[in-house]
This record gives structure tokens, sequence and C-alpha cells, in this order.
């Protein structure tokens, strides 16, 4: 009879828990930017442009020419100074409370002194909705520096 022989049993591998990876938050979350980054990209390219929001002097001459409806900010005694022939006077902390009195089947050219309260009137008006709608840099004093047509009085 063989002596007292130990059974040798193989020792045992741990169970894997699974034969499947799994993802860690970090690559889903970096994923997830740079879809997002794609989608703009794709938007930024393929998006409707606006419309030329600034006209120089000369581009708002040719449109008033055209039939553009020229709006000016300034105030009555600006206006009364000097102002482009057939020109609307709105002064531009009236506006909101008169955009009734603009058209909005017309292009409409917004114009100031300067510059600067003629962006501040075309914004006024993209934001209540017109579309048709520029700003002119210069002012009426690059207006009537060009020698464009100007008129005194009311």
């Amino acid at each position: 009879m063989p002596r007292n022989k130990r059974k040798i049993t193989p020792k045992r591998m741990p169970k894997s828990r699974s034969a499947k990876k799994t993802t860690p938050v970090w690559e889903w979350i970096l994923i997830g930017i740079m879809v997002v980054a794609a989608v703009v990209l794709l938007y930024n390219r393929f998006a409707p442009q606006p419309a030329e929001l600034t006209v120089t002097v000369s581009q708002a001459s040719e449109k008033r020419d055209q039939g553009a409806f020229m709006l000016d900010v300034r105030e009555p005694s600006e206006w009364q100074d000097f102002h482009m022939p057939g020109a609307t006077l709105i002064p531009l902390g009236e506006l909101p409370d008169r955009l009734s009195e603009i058209p909005t089947d017309q292009e409409i050219v917004v114009v100031c002194n300067s510059g600067n309260r003629s962006r501040t009137g075309r914004d006024i008006l993209l934001d209540a909705g017109f579309s048709n709608v520029t700003s002119m840099t210069g002012g009426m004093q690059e207006w009537r520096s060009d020698g464009l047509p100007v008129v005194s009085g009311p």
C-alpha cells in the first residue's frame, strides 16, 4: 500500500472579472468634447452668414440712390445744421418707441454724426426683428466732407 500520498491539486487561477474592457469616464468626456467641437466647426462653416452690417459712405450713397430708407439717429439740433436729403430723423433715444415708423419691406441704412450711434441704432432694429439693416461708417461728417449732398433746416 502506498504511503500517505498527498493529493496535489493545481493552484486555482483567480477568475477574471470580465473579458470586456470598460471605457474610462475621461475617455467619454474627451469624445464628447470632440463631437461638440466638430458640430461647432460645421455650423460655423455652413450656417448662413448675416448681411454686411456696415457700409461705407460711398456704399450708403449708392443704396440711397437705389431707394434704401435712410434713417438719421442724430439729435434734432444736429439734423437742422445739415442732413442728407430724403433721410428720416428719429433720434436714437426715441428709436425703440418709434419702430412702427420704419418700413419693414425696404433696406435700411442708419446714419449719425460719426458712425457710433448708427451702430447702436442698427442693433436696436436688428433686435426688433428688422432684417435688412446696415449702419454707415464715418457718419454725416464724412458724408459732407466727401462732397455728397446735404441740406439744412427742418
